[in-house]
């Protein structure tokens, strides 16, 4: 639960730095604000530049608005906002991985919001370690197929299997992008997918089956360095396309998997009763209930 504190900004005369290191600053001040699990925690030992501090600071000010308070399409997040020319970005606190607040993704007709982000961990041995980090865009559009849920809290959607449900059944474009964190091969990826994929698949005849071997295929051979993009889009219930880039920006589809069986359960696999990344289920129920 969100206590209240008193927040120490040291401020100092460069506007970028957004360091949480130990910096000497001779000028502070107090600033009331409430902090919440989900927001950076700063002490007297942490500084920010003056501009950065006013943002930062603004934005814990309004962490704790009404949704009725939230202008409508705009994601409430609660990370921190960083603006890098003209394009605006959201930093996954758990790698550091900067996601786009907005997006055009291969084989999309229209820009898709950041609803939330999150990071998929796997055990290695006896060592859980990250592998890639995840966010999931969606029109925003999709408030409208959602108003049974408006009012509701982001904690008390979470666990809502109706919800995702109903997200994932709305006739509007959705995509899920991946950003690897550490070097794998095709093979391995595709292996761990498949592993929390085919147990979900309620039919497996000959059409599944068909969509799955064209995933596989998507994969196989490809060494995925750290920082590759995977984006998984789908344009309807039914259709989701594949698309893997090294610079992180793919213009084309790579494969088209014609299933809603195997679309459906791919989507389970994130935001199903027992998802692969449970941060970025929690993130994405908060930053829908922001706008329902």
């Amino acid at each position: 639960m969100a206590t209240a504190a008193t927040v120490v900004v040291a401020v100092c005369s460069s506007p970028h730095v957004i360091n949480i290191q130990n910096i000497n600053c001779s000028r502070h001040y107090s600033y009331p604000a409430r902090i919440s699990a989900h927001n950076l925690v700063i002490n007297n030992n942490r500084s920010f530049g003056s501009s950065a501090s006013d943002l930062l600071i603004r934005r814990w000010k309004g962490a704790e608005r009404t949704k009725k308070e939230q202008p409508n399409g705009v994601w409430a997040l609660p990370r921190a906002k960083a603006t890098v020319g003209t394009e605006d970005f959201i930093v996954e606190p758990a790698t550091n991985v900067k996601f786009l607040t907005s997006l055009n993704v291969p084989g999309g007709s229209s820009s898709l919001s950041l609803a939330g982000t999150g990071f998929r961990e796997k055990k290695i041995a006896i060592i859980s370690v990250k592998v890639y980090a995840a966010g999931l865009y969606v029109d925003t559009t999709i408030k409208s197929y959602l108003a049974a849920w408006s009012g509701k809290l982001g904690s008390q959607i979470e666990q809502d299997n109706l919800f995702f449900n109903a997200v994932f059944e709305a006739p509007v474009e959705k995509s899920l992008q991946i950003v690897l964190v550490r070097d794998i091969d095709g093979e391995t990826f595709w292996g761990a997918l498949d592993e929390a994929l085919s147990p979900r698949l309620k039919t497996t005849g000959a059409a599944e089956q068909k969509a799955l071997d064209i995933f596989r295929e998507t994969f196989r051979g490809k060494s995925l360095k750290r920082g590759t993009t995977i984006y998984l889009n789908w344009l309807k219930s039914s259709i989701m396309l594949v698309s893997i880039s090294s610079d992180g920006s793919p213009s084309v589809a790579d494969a088209t998997i014609d299933s809603p069986a195997v679309a459906f359960a791919l989507f389970d696999v994130y935001f199903g009763s027992h998802p692969v990344s449970p941060p970025l289920k929690k993130s994405v129920a908060s930053g829908l209930a922001s706008i329902i």
